[in-house]
């Protein structure tokens, strides 16, 4: 976004799709808040203009055990030495709701309208 001029001044309203997993990552938001504050005019419509990000606990021993194991054989390669680094980063996947051992709490609040970069 940063790399064009659009042909008008302002607009209306931006349309935009910037999420990444877990939210932040590899996401735009910070073009799609350079392109807010450049074009769009006072009282214009940003979509979407609001996310929450929220965190539970699981507990499904079989899910970690198969992403644990998987690194003995990948494709016939031993990696497991790199098992260990890999366990210590957050996992996003969709589970079974029943595997929720925690209720579920929001850790951040995000307003597309009138947060800074």
């Amino acid at each position: 976004m940063e790399e064009i001029e659009l042909p008008v001044d302002q607009v209306d309203i931006i349309i935009s799709e910037w999420m990444g997993y877990c939210l932040l990552y590899e996401s735009m938001l910070d073009s799609v808040l350079w392109a807010r504050d450049k074009y769009l005019v006072k009282g214009g419509k940003i979509l979407p203009d609001r996310a929450t990000m929220f965190i539970g606990g699981i507990e499904d021993g079989k899910y970690k055990y198969e992403k644990k194991t998987f690194w003995d054989d990948v494709y016939g390669v031993n990696m497991s030495c790199i098992s260990p680094i890999v366990m210590r980063e957050p996992i996003t996947d969709q589970v079974d709701e029943n595997l929720l051992m925690t209720d579920e709490c929001a850790i951040l609040h995000l307003n597309l309208c009138t947060m800074k970069p």
